[in-house]
């Protein structure tokens, strides 16, 4: 049994060879603590987890990154109403990748800043008062994991899972619009899509349907459609994307997540947008060939 002295939230404080600090945007005008400011990527203990396992779950969720962590510290923080108060427990890591390529199914963006620009930048409270315990304690610099590039039949860069939902009517495939500050695909069409947390397949998929969308599907209903095994250049992060047709559904796509999705539209399968992620286009074209499985980015 987790000791209930034990703080309920985790973070993980991941900092370069250079001294910079990986930083995570989080979503503005919604009711989550500390909204709209620049923050360190984790969450709450879930049923008997411990804050280790907890801030572990957190990161590779959140980021697909899993890194050697050590205890930091602990800090005092305010939930969403501004009133209640709680501790996080801190892990002090090191990853020298580019934030630029990490995963986003949560808040906006990944950055790394250095301790220069970061009293400019809005920052969580408690997220400032680690990094100036941390700049205060003069800690060296923790050995990076470093991301290097794939080798066959070795042990690269672990795969992240993407889930895509692919629904046709009438001969048209319905595609979202990006929004034009999405860290992914600003301003291009893309399936309804999101990364798997700690659930299935097609959990993900019935819950990121409802979610963006607003749309019902029966898992019962849900069978695989493709597969698009991508990576983006030579190294960088590996992808593994799962599309999944949904044979029936109830409601009328709607925009629910405007900061990310701007609106949905039903596009002809012998014309799909020019401004489609190339994956997107990709994946559509092997369904109407009969095929399950396409490689991008491979050499």
């Amino acid at each position: 049994m987790i000791s209930s002295d034990e703080p309920s939230g985790t973070a993980a404080l991941l900092v370069d060879s250079r001294g910079r600090y990986l930083l995570h945007l989080r979503d503005a005008n919604k009711n989550i603590c500390d909204p709209g400011t620049w923050s360190i990527p984790g969450g709450g203990r879930e049923g008997t987890e411990s804050s280790r396992e907890a801030v572990e779950r957190e990161l590779r969720e959140e980021t697909g990154l899993a890194v050697p962590l050590e205890e930091f510290a602990v800090v005092d923080c305010l939930g969403p109403d501004g009133r209640t108060e709680g501790r996080i427990r801190v892990y002090l890591g090191a990853w020298d990748g580019d934030a630029n390529e990490l995963p986003c199914p949560e808040g906006i963006m990944f950055r790394h800043f250095d301790t220069a620009t970061i009293p400019y930048l809005t920052m969580c409270p408690w997220t400032k008062e680690v990094i100036d315990l941390h700049q205060a304690q003069a800690q060296p610099p923790v050995r990076p994991l470093a991301p290097g590039p794939a080798r066959p039949g070795g042990r690269g860069r672990m795969n992240l899972v993407g889930v895509h939902l692919y629904l046709e009517q009438d001969g048209k495939v319905l595609l979202g619009l990006r929004h034009p500050d999405s860290a992914f695909a600003a301003s291009t069409h893309h399936f309804l899509a999101g990364h798997c947390e700690q659930e299935s397949a097609v959990a993900c998929l019935v819950r990121e349907a409802a979610e963006e969308a607003g749309l019902a599907i029966d898992p019962a209903d849900v069978e695989l459609a493709h597969v698009v095994h991508v990576v983006d250049r030579p190294g960088g992060q590996p992808r593994m994307q799962l599309v999944f047709r949904a044979r029936r559904w109830t409601g009328t796509p709607e925009v629910r997540e405007p900061d990310r999705c701007v609106s949905w539209g039903w596009w002809p399968a012998e014309g799909l947008p020019g401004a489609i992620v190339p994956y997107t286009r990709a994946a559509i074209e092997g369904i109407r060939a009969g095929r399950l499985y396409t490689e991008l980015g491979w050499t």
